[in-house]
């Protein structure tokens, strides 16, 4: 019976997705394993090392079609080492002339650490093709609210007005420079491992070197100057690569169900009847994608200093710490999986309620514009008599319920300098937006020239 989240037919579309299970699934898995052995078979036959009519054989019978999984798994609880069921089914699914060549000059860690990249290079793909539409619909919030006013809050409470264009492009911000780390990290981790028992490739004589740059050919991955047996710091960086777009997601969640409180409801996630619905109150309308997101950004980032645990290794080839990886790397993947599944659809369909930002905006009596008001004076009255002025004015209004604008209109030195239209301009909140705007903009273009247009 499932016993994980993830196995959980009921659970499982809400924290990962179908196809990126697929990927990490047992046969995904072994299907890497599998490529693996019939490119190393093409490639060591490229280098004159095995014929090719034996190379030829190998890759036709490695498909997950010959392997009986319920007999590995029998031979894997005996020997302990779960390439070795997999390479003798192989073995056994070649003609003879080219049997005795499967595997060749590899060990059991090649073909596992080679077999994950792949997975995770596909996994990736996804990952990728997800967080590419979170940022289209960043791109379209904030160039669609880049002039929207609504209450900036520090500490949970009114500070001064901000606009939720320049909200939604501090989170485009920071997933534009996630996506532009994604070369160089892929290059970092997606790399080929072929080295043999201790990864000194010593069975192939002069040829080692040789054949593992054509095992990475064949499998398009990088060719390493060295074996990296116990150098596990690239695939470190995928996962913590993961763990922060999983922050920023968790960011985006926290904000959206914050605003989405009866006192502020400034936003709201997609409407689709039924779907947040109370299971004794009528009237709710709970976030639904918000909790998954920011549970799973919890996890990710518990499981990133899992992963930097593998770095510890012994000699030439560590007791534990891949199966640590065994665990951590899949999970990683699939949590993030559905933390951009739930993502994407909330941000494209967000319910941005600009009535409500204007309301909030309104409903301190003015008093989110005493900065405004005191940069406005500040010029003509001097900064401190204008903080004098303003504070004054603030304990005024809060004194007797009243707007700050009447307090100001009562305060001698204000009228004596400003008049009524000059005062309400500076409680005008649009008018304190800053350079809000053309942030906006510079996100915006860099987006541009990352190919994400509004």
């Amino acid at each position: 019976m499932p016993a994980t989240l993830f196995d959980s037919p009921y659970y499982a579309d809400q924290f990962s997705t179908p196809a990126m299970r697929e990927i990490f699934s047992d046969m995904g898995r072994f299907q890497s394993w599998l490529d693996f052995e019939a490119a190393l078979a093409r490639a060591e036959a490229s280098c004159d090392v095995i014929p090719s009519e034996a190379a030829e054989a190998i890759t036709a019978a490695a498909t997950t079609d010959n392997l009986d999984p319920a007999a590995m798994r029998v031979m894997f609880e005996k020997v302990g080492f779960a390439i070795v069921p997999l390479v003798k089914q192989l073995t056994a699914a070649c003609p003879d002339h080219a049997a005795r060549y499967v595997h060749w000059g590899a060990t059991t860690q090649d073909a596992l650490d080679t077999g994950l990249v792949l997975q995770m290079r596909t996994g990736l793909a996804l990952i990728e093709a997800e967080l590419d539409g979170v940022i289209s619909a960043l791109v379209k919030l904030s160039a669609d609210h880049r002039n929207t006013p609504m209450a900036g809050r520090t500490f949970q409470q009114h500070a001064v007005p901000i606009t939720f264009g320049y909200k939604s492009a501090g989170w485009l911000d920071e997933a534009l420079r996630h996506r532009a780390k994604l070369p160089e990290i892929k290059d970092r981790a997606f790399a080929v491992q072929f080295g043999g028992a201790v990864g000194t490739l010593a069975p192939l004589g002069d040829k080692g070197t040789a054949v593992r740059a054509a095992l990475a050919r064949e499998l398009d991955l990088r060719d390493p100057d060295i074996t990296w047996h116990t150098g596990r710091d690239g695939l470190g960086e995928m996962i913590f690569w993961l763990g922060q777009v999983g922050g920023l997601l968790g960011r985006i969640g926290t904000e959206v169900a914050m605003l989405m409180r009866s006192e502020v409801s400034e936003v709201r996630e997609p409407y689709v009847p039924g779907r947040g619905a109370s299971s004794a109150m009528p009237q709710k309308r709970n976030p639904i994608a918000c909790p998954q997101i920011i549970a799973i950004a919890n996890r990710l980032r518990a499981l990133v200093p899992q992963m930097m645990e593998s770095q510890i290794q012994e000699h030439e080839r560590g007791i534990s710490a891949m199966p640590v990886e065994w665990m951590v790397i899949p999970e990683a993947f699939l949590l993030a999986s559905g933390a951009l599944m739930q993502a994407r659809p909330m941000l494209e369909g967000l319910d941005v309620d600009v009535a409500n930002m204007r309301r909030n905006l309104d409903m301190g009596g003015g008093l989110i514009m005493s900065e405004a008001v005191m940069s406005g004076l500040a010029p003509i009255l001097g900064r401190g008599t204008a903080h004098e002025v303003v504070t004054g004015a603030a304990a005024a209004a809060i004194d007797s319920g009243r707007h700050l604008r009447d307090a100001l209109l009562e305060n001698e030195t204000v009228t004596a300098q400003f008049d009524i239209e000059t005062i309400d301009r500076l409680l005008e909140p649009g008018n304190y937006t800053g350079s809000c705007g053309v942030m906006v903009d510079a996100v915006l273009n860099r987006a541009k020239t990352q190919g994400f247009t509004a």
